[in-house]
């Protein structure tokens, strides 16, 4: 009797252990999920957080870098570079795998899958006397840069491309929001608006939101790129919209921010800030706003304003969001600076050695947070004992 009990008692505790390691593991994955899930636009499940100190690892040094944000996978880092040049490089050490130069200059920031990267660039032909900028779209293999596919189009496309669910959405200058298949490169849809695009299409439940030079979001079917609705602010809708609860957020730059009914496109509310708005951002329960005149406001999804911090130059570029902290890229200053998601405060600081002249948007990639400016990339790391940085 005493040793079945014994035996109870021990299976029971074995029980409660294998539970408590169970709880344990679930809690694990459960916060390791969430880590990634808020870098599923910043980087390909990066490991990276914010306000621990960061150190150049490597740099890649370029006089050609653009206004263009670079191109990642979960291994790869793809640098838009003047002349119509694509460079694709080790995130973990800045190793060049291949250089790829398309001729004319790349017109939208780029965006990679596990096949490739998908570039837009233009060429100008003279006509009569007047330059006319026609546009191309192509993808280029992982392996070794060379075109897959190519596609002529009329007019540039601007701002980013976008991929998602097998399709590559873009926008362009001459009014057309386009679908493309991203294997063949052949059209889905595509639709056309009286004005012009510079922005970066996002998808989301079936539906692509756009918006516009004369100051419109439009929201398309995903799948036959029929207008839902439109919602016109007053200034030029440029920056990707963030969305939470059926509602759709986004920055004018009639320096506005505005909340938007997913399904209706019905305003639910809208908040000024002191210039014009191009980047928004979902953190938590939260909305991150940068703004022109130089400030970070931190909204509620309901439009309460919980703070704001002035940073030293304009924020024109998408921040790079992780659970504890945002990187900024202000220009005309010569640091990314974090600010803590709680207050506001700076926790913080990515020294380039230079001033950020660029409007590229910070990176992640792995253990890697990336920083474009005018002379090449910088890759920043935790840093290790006895580690000086590599040039390539």
């Amino acid at each position: 009797m005493l040793m079945s009990n014994t035996r109870t008692s021990a299976g029971l505790l074995s029980g409660k252990l294998f539970v408590c390691r169970g709880i344990a593991l679930s809690l694990v994955i459960a916060i390791v999920v969430s880590f990634a899930q808020t870098y599923d636009t910043a980087g390909a499940g990066t490991r990276i957080a914010l306000s621990l100190p960061l150190t150049v690892r490597w740099r890649y040094e370029s006089n050609l870098t653009l206004n263009l944000t670079p191109a990642f996978d979960e291994q790869r880092i793809y640098l838009p570079l003047a002349g119509g040049i694509i460079v694709s490089l080790k995130a973990s050490d800045g190793q060049l795998y291949w250089r790829s130069e398309m001729g004319g200059e790349l017109s939208a920031s780029p965006v990679a899958d596990d096949r490739g990267v998908y570039v837009a660039s233009e060429t100008e032909k003279s006509e009569a006397g007047i330059r006319r900028a026609s546009g191309m779209l192509r993808a280029l293999g992982r392996e070794g840069g060379v075109t897959q596919w190519m596609r002529t189009l009329a007019k540039p496309l601007r701002g980013s491309l976008t991929l998602k669910n097998g399709r590559l959405f873009a926008a362009g200058t001459d009014g057309k929001v386009y679908a493309f298949d991203s294997r063949t490169g052949e059209d889905r849809w595509f639709f056309d608006y009286a004005a012009s695009f510079n922005c970066r299409p996002v998808v989301s439940r079936s539906r692509v939101y756009v918006g516009s030079e004369d100051g419109t979001l439009l929201a398309l079917d995903e799948d036959k790129g029929s207008l839902l609705w439109r919602y016109r602010t007053k200034g030029p809708v440029r920056g990707p919209v963030a969305i939470a609860n059926e509602t759709v957020y986004f920055g004018s730059g009639d320096g506005y921010v505005y909340a938007v009914n997913s399904v209706t496109g019905q305003l639910l509310w809208r908040k000024r800030t002191g210039a014009g708005v191009e980047a928004v951002a979902q953190v938590e329960d939260s909305l991150l706003v940068a703004s022109l005149d130089n400030f970070v406001y931190l909204f509620s999804l309901n439009g309460a304003r919980l703070w704001k911090r002035q940073l030293p130059g304009r924020i024109s570029s998408q921040p790079l969001t992780a659970p504890d902290g945002a990187l900024f890229t202000p220009l005309s200053s010569s640091a990314g600076v974090v600010l803590g998601l709680h207050d506001g405060r700076q926790v913080n600081s990515l020294p380039t050695g230079e001033e950020i002249t660029t409007s590229a948007s910070p990176i992640a990639v792995g253990d890697a947070v990336l920083l474009t400016t005018e002379h090449g990339l910088l890759a920043f790391f935790q840093p290790k004992e006895n580690e000086s940085p590599k040039r390539r």
